[in-house]
């Protein structure tokens, strides 16, 4: 097998030396991101024998990891493990994540809460709720804001990405899920007592890949999406109508107010199910030209080939 470890790295100078001597013992193949460094990154990298790709300016955490697929593919890799820049990843474990991929796996995630890792309170608030959110778009996952994964050769050619911030994880588990992708989780022990951690606001952070996760559903799973809320208009207007009727019996008069309250409820639940069942039929339609569509460019280029 051809294994290769890709980091996505921005000014990581201070870590990056140690990180590829390690990995190096681990892989094949050693491939960093410097996703726009302005500081010694991509020297560092370049001299102790990995192969740098390098962004002119910073493009983001999303693009940083679209260009690791994208290598990936190019180097016809059968497997890739993706892991942090910033020395808060332990080489060590890149082992365990290989060997569940061998079992079977398409995408292995490293997880903080299946191991012993001391994660800030803030960050189990927050990333308990995404993973609430990733269930609702049908992912059961422990952690699915893990940066440490590794991902088989059919994930690697079926992944498609588009997100460019750290919405790219949330984004890599939906098109799995879609394209039923097997997903496992190993424990890994994820250190925050590094040099230069992030110094993104936590929830201006959350609160994007949230609403990121909302917007996967609605596009992918419009039914599921538009569904519960359709259900939920549609019920309150019933409850108001039954309001309305007990007003009447017990008065003898309507009351204009909970009656108009009544019908609009109705008629928003009704028009956001029948947007979802046509949005459903749609993203369908969408998928299934989209997979017949990379058929017939696989068999035109195995055609070619011969």
């Amino acid at each position: 097998m051809k294994i290769i470890a890709a980091l996505p790295a921005y000014n990581e100078e201070h870590s990056i030396a140690k990180l590829i001597l390690k990995i190096k013992k681990k892989v094949d193949r050693v491939i960093v991101v410097d996703d726009g460094s302005t500081d010694a990154t991509a020297e560092i990298a370049e001299a102790l024998g990995a192969t740098v790709l390098r962004h002119l300016q910073n493009l983001g955490y999303g693009t940083a990891i679209k260009t690791c697929f994208k290598a990936a593919k190019e180097l016809n890799a059968d497997a890739m493990v993706i892991l942090d820049a910033d020395a808060q990843h332990n080489p060590d474990d890149i082992t365990s994540l290989l060997d569940k991929l061998k079992e079977g796996y398409d995408i292995v995630i490293g997880s903080r809460f299946l191991g012993n890792s001391k994660i800030p309170k803030y960050r189990k608030f927050g990333i308990g709720i995404l993973n609430l959110a990733m269930r609702w778009d049908g992912v059961k996952v422990s952690d699915c804001q893990s940066g440490f994964r590794a991902y088989s050769k059919k994930a690697i050619t079926e992944i498609d990405l588009h997100e460019k911030g750290m919405s790219v994880s949330t984004e890599i588990l939906s098109q799995a899920k879609n394209k039923d992708l097997k997903i496992s989780e190993v424990p890994i022990v994820c250190n925050y007592d590094v040099e230069n951690p992030s110094t993104e606001n936590p929830f201006v952070h959350g609160l994007s890949i949230l609403l990121s996760i909302i917007r996967l559903i609605e596009f992918s799973r419009p039914l599921q999406f538009f569904g519960p809320i359709g259900i939920s208009l549609f019920g309150a207007g019933i409850g108001f109508g039954i309001w309305v009727l007990k007003s009447f019996n017990f008065t003898g008069s309507i009351p204009l107010g909970p009656t108009l309250i009544m019908v609009l409820l109705i008629l928003l639940g009704i028009f956001t199910l029948y947007t979802g069942i046509i949005l459903h039929s749609v993203a369908r339609l969408w998928l299934e030209k989209k997979t017949e569509d990379k058929s017939n460019y696989s068999t035109n280029t195995r055609d070619k080939r011969k």
